[in-house]
């Protein structure tokens, strides 16, 4: 699981000195009754609206919030960012987001952030435990007894998800059309004229919506990962599968083209990974899962580990090369990583297999929305997925890999609520700007959805990283960000309709290469200390966490490692861990966001040392001190 008029600069020029002020903002927010959203910069405000915006005998209502951060200086409007899924909570990355602004749009505009209804702050639908449970299926529509078994998930799935839910009454009003009224119902409290509108992912479904009924509302618009809505739900998923299964091929066939990524495969990363599906969905395997205890336990992982792993992570660049690997580890024939990567994905906690609680999104209000926003063919939930599994047929037959895809909203077929048959026209964009991102290897939105949309729209440009992310809008990249900045705050339009940046069109970043497996192998402290630092980010349940959780889990050989927040960053503790085999290690290290990565260890076994290694980041250097097998090692550059 997203734009000022093109006389915007001469009404900047011309309006200048009657601009609106911050105090304006912070005036009408104390009015509302506004207060510091939960660890949060942003003030919140609670709206009561109608529970239903198209029927006026309807006199029942809900409450939705938004988060505003009043712009610091000379106010120029609302800047809205609307984010993805659907299922997302706004709020949840409110602060987050927003710091990667540039200062000038933080000056001149009010950010607004917000919790579609039924998200987050906005009612906090969910159903985490019938998620993770439906998520480890591992049964695939490929035969007939694959059929029966996946529906059979399916419908569990939406009953289980309905319950944990609490029946919620409210489903048939959660769609995109009653939410974007929920906005417009904010714009008018707040008295903005217009609204500057961001959607990424979903959010372009959503503010899309917004534009074609509020046209005259609309300052600016940028999507980021485009849904073209023109598009059936059965079109967008066979361009979605097709796009999923184009991105992990193009992350395969660069892993080959790379020689050290070949080189963990043995020279062929793609038959690996088809090799191994093809094991999987055959029949589970079997591994010994190291727990936080020093002892293990047997789990099973199937193919829905695999293509769970996969498909979470081709999103992005350093995903990808993260994927392959996960994926080179069970080359050489541990699958504990890929079951690893899988359980942080699942959001189960890989000690107890409970789930995690993740109060940042919610799958039940993924289905809420996109079960209502599509219509998933007609008749009882029984023909429909029967209708569901016979469009896949082709599908299945024609996309080499990651197929499955396709039946994302299969649950769809036994949800309560119904779809809309109707698709809307193409957004035209009269009357304002509109910024498209799109990329070339983006899996989710597929590049041909931006294309598209772009081509109906009067006035626009089209940004395209090639080889790029699913959304490119405030990630880093001074290439779409510059562009969309100078417009917002000065008008100027860039020099073509349509241009790509240039970030070498590579698919993956720098792949890492496994470490030795056995700690004798390693010849020097140096070597062992930089392969420990590689070693530590490989952790799946580390690269995925979400920083503020105190985690610990077994090490791959036995032991603990655990890492908790500081101030600054990251502290780590070792206690009898074991990453590479033969090594004992304890000790401790630090990670001081954006400046140093130290570890101070102490090794006994195979190997034996006294370590203290410390990885300057703005200067890249690293230094190494004390002692490694009996000798004295002392790098400091």
């Amino acid at each position: 699981m997203r734009f000022v008029r093109w006389i915007f600069f001469l009404v900047l020029l011309i309006a200048l000195p009657a601009a609106a002020q911050a105090d304006d903002t912070t005036q009408r927010l104390d009015e509302l009754g506004g207060d510091f959203c939960p660890d949060s910069d942003f003030t919140c405000i609670t709206l009561t609206v109608p529970l239903d915006h198209f029927d006026e005998s309807n006199t029942e209502t809900l409450d939705v919030v938004f988060g505003v951060l009043p712009a610091t200086g000379e106010r120029y409007g609302a800047f809205v960012t609307s984010t993805g899924g659907p299922g997302s909570t706004g709020l949840a990355y409110a602060d987050n987001y927003s710091s990667y602004f540039d200062p000038a749009v933080m000056e001149h505009y009010d950010i607004v952030f917000f919790d579609q209804r039924g998200m987050g702050q906005s009612g906090g639908l969910t159903c985490p435990a019938a998620v993770a449970m439906y998520y480890q299926t591992d049964a695939r529509p490929v035969t007939p007894e694959g059929e029966a078994a996946y529906i059979e998930a399916a419908r569990t799935f939406a009953q289980d998800c309905f319950v944990e839910m609490g029946e919620p009454a409210i489903l048939p009003y959660l769609n995109t059309d009653q939410a974007v009224e929920d906005l417009e119902a904010f714009r008018e409290t707040m008295g903005y004229d217009e609204l500057y509108l961001y959607g990424e992912s979903y959010g372009t479904q959503y503010v899309q919506t917004y534009a074609a009924a509020h046209p005259d509302r609309v300052g600016m618009l940028i999507v980021d990962g485009v849904v073209d809505l023109t598009l059936t739900g059965e079109e967008f998923y066979r361009q979605q599968a097709q796009a999923f299964s184009d991105v992990l091929t193009a992350t395969l066939n660069a892993c080959n083209a790379d020689p050290a990524c070949a080189a963990d495969f043995g020279g062929d990363a793609a038959a690996f990974y088809d090799d191994l599906a093809a094991e999987l969905l055959a029949s589970p395997v079997t591994v010994d899962f190291p727990l936080p205890s020093g002892e293990t336990e047997v789990r099973p992982v199937g193919v829905s580990e695999l293509e769970t792993s996969a498909g979470g992570n081709v999103y992005g660049r350093g995903g990808r090369a993260f994927f392959l690997r996960v994926l080179a580890a069970a080359y050489r024939g541990d699958l504990v990583p890929l079951l690893r990567m899988a359980y942080s994905l699942y959001l189960l906690d890989p000690t107890t297999l409970e789930v995690i609680p993740d109060e940042s999104y919610s799958d039940a209000m993924y289905y809420a929305v996109d079960c209502t926003d599509y219509l998933f063919y007609e008749g009882t939930p029984e023909e429909r997925a029967e209708s569901f599994l016979r469009a896949g047929d082709d599908v299945d037959a024609s996309t080499p890999r990651l197929s499955n895809i396709f039946y994302t909203d299969f649950p769809c077929a036994f949800w309560g609520a119904s779809g809309v048959a109707e698709r809307p026209a193409p957004l035209t964009g009269e009357g304002y700007t509109t910024f498209v991102l799109v990329s070339s290897t983006d899996p989710a939105t597929p590049y041909g959805n931006g294309v598209s949309v772009f081509n109906a729209l009067e006035d626009a440009y089209l940004i395209v990283d090639d080889g790029g992310p699913h959304v490119l809008f405030g990630r880093g990249d001074l290439c779409p960000d510059t562009a969309i900045t100078n417009f917002m705050i000065d008008g100027i339009t860039p020099d073509a309709r349509q241009f790509v940046c240039d970030n070498g069109q590579q698919v993956i970043r720098p792949y890492t290469p496994l470490n030795p497996i056995n700690a004798g192998e390693f010849e020097s402290g140096v070597q062992f200390m930089r392969a420990l630092e590689d070693e530590i980010n490989a952790l799946p349940e580390y690269y995925n966490w979400d920083v503020w959780t105190t985690t610990s889990i077994g090490c791959p050989y036995g032991g603990r490692f655990t890492f908790e927040a500081t101030d600054d960053g990251e502290a780590f503790t070792f206690a009898d861990c074991i990453l590479f085999n033969g090594a004992v290690m304890n000790g401790d290290g630090e990670y001081i966001w954006g400046e140093t990565f130290a570890l101070n260890v102490n090794v006994t076994g195979d190997v034996s040392a006294d370590l203290e290694y410390v990885r300057d980041e703005a200067a890249e250097m690293y230094t190494v001190i004390g002692t490694f097998n009996g000798e004295t090692v002392e790098v400091i550059p």
